[in-house]
């Protein structure tokens, strides 16, 4: 066998296979064997045929089997031999394979970059605080309340957090904007729609601020501007104005604090509330300065070295985070329409994300490696039985799914991998409190 490996770019490599007539001419003698074992010959036993007679009788089957052996062979030596930490194998020249000939494979590989670690302990971070203010307690305990509001007519102008019900009718530049974008009437003219007022997810933006101070029966001509990144395309950077009348005014009445109130929320009285509301917001708290920790060290460790990334894995990965990307602005409400005006943005940033991603995972890969940090049996069960109570199933069921999907457990494990890698930059980092 001769080897030959050619560099194309740092992570992409050639590596052409060359192995000698005699090689496949022992391969093809092991096949044909093994082929006389079980062929149906009239008038020999089977094992007894002369094998020529079972190579011209499964000339076609021996051809093909022994082109498949033969690449493999090729693969799997010459990838033992160049002792390159292959990644993917992005192309393969294939030759056909004839007895008593020399056969040459050249394939296109991607490799696993040579880059020096850096310093990964003692990273500087930067820890957001966790203390928990008589603030955060009250905003939340009247978002509860809030969440169990009713709404009812009055006759005085409309105040902030009242729902105002109102009708509308837009134009751009004197234009119905139902000729500019005719295919979303909602932002056109409705003959009644909600909005709360000074609400920050209202459906015309800047729109619902200028109804506080009207009343049942007023009409205002409102201005606004949408803005560049707006889900709408036809609606982007436009000013517009609106003609709206209000037809209802509806307050905001927040239930009492008082023993039903309590009871619904499963505590027995204010100081009970207030401690489980400063309980779940602590702990809120924890996990968002954990994740910003994680996320302070990664960057880092992105700004602190440079190398080049195997193409197919970031292509791959570039697949995943577009899907992503799509999925989420769907959630939003974005349009397929809107989306594929977006296409060459949303790919952009998926690029970046999947540079971003992949860099990531070699950087984490080495520190893991170094400091000789594994996925143990207890990481794997605390896993699934957090899974098991995500998605309802059996921890059981789950085991069994993974053993039958060897591809998604090694995900997961990779995944935790890098996870116990983040932690352990964290612990090591020296962190400093942000309110000081």
């Amino acid at each position: 066998m001769k080897i030959d490996l050619q560099d194309v770019t740092d992570t992409r490599k050639t590596l052409a296979v060359t192995l000698e007539s005699s090689e496949i001419e022992a391969e093809e003698k092991s096949l044909l064997a093994q082929f006389s074992n079980q062929a149906k010959i009239p008038g020999f036993r089977p094992g007894k045929a002369p094998l020529a007679m079972v190579k011209k009788r499964y000339a076609k089957e021996v051809k093909s089997e022994l082109n498949n052996r033969i690449l493999s062979k090729a693969y799997q030596e010459g990838s033992k031999e160049s002792k390159v930490e292959l990644i993917n194998v992005v192309d393969v020249d294939q030759k056909e394979v004839t007895s008593g000939e020399d056969a040459t494979f050249k394939f296109t590989i991607d490799v696993k970059p040579q880059f020096e670690v850096p310093e990964y302990k003692g990273l500087e971070l930067t820890a957001i605080s966790e203390e928990v203010e008589d603030k955060d307690v009250d905003d939340l305990i009247q978002n509860i309340r809030a969440e169990r509001a009713d709404f009812e007519p009055v006759e005085r102008a409309a105040e902030k957090s009242d729902y105002v019900k109102f009708s509308h009718e837009g134009k751009i530049d004197g234009k119905e904007i139902s000729e500019i974008v005719a295919d979303k009437p909602v932002y056109s003219k409705m003959p009644q729609t909600w909005e709360e007022v000074g609400g920050e997810n209202g459906l015309i933006p800047g729109l619902s601020a200028e109804l506080e101070g009207l009343k049942v029966g007023d009409k205002k001509d409102i201005e606004v501007e949408f803005p560049a990144d707006f889900h709408v395309e036809g609606l982007r950077e436009k000013k517009a104005v609106y003609s709206v009348e209000v037809l209802e005014v509806r307050e905001r009445k927040l239930p009492e604090m008082d023993e039903e109130f309590f009871k619904a929320q499963q505590v027995k009285d204010l100081d009970e509330l207030k401690e489980r509301v400063s309980t779940f917001i602590k702990n809120r708290k924890a996990q968002e300065k954990s994740e910003d920790l994680r996320r302070q060290a990664g960057e880092k460790l992105l700004e602190a070295v440079d190398f080049q990334l195997p193409v197919s894995l970031v292509e791959n990965e570039t697949q995943g985070a577009l899907q992503q990307l799509v999925q989420n602005n769907a959630r939003r409400g974005v349009s397929e329409e809107d989306l594929e005006s977006r296409k060459d943005e949303l790919h952009a940033n998926a690029v970046k994300t999947a540079n971003e991603r992949v860099k990531m995972q070699f950087i984490l890969g080495e520190i893991a490696a170094k400091e000789e940090i594994s996925v143990a049996d207890e990481d794997m069960s605390r896993y699934i039985m957090g899974l098991a109570q995500q998605s309802g199933k059996k921890p059981d069921a789950i085991v069994k799914e993974l053993r039958k999907d060897q591809n998604r457990l090694r995900q997961i494990q990779q995944s935790l991998l890098f996870d116990k890698a983040l932690e352990f930059l964290v612990d090591q980092a020296k962190v400093s409190d942000a309110s000081k």
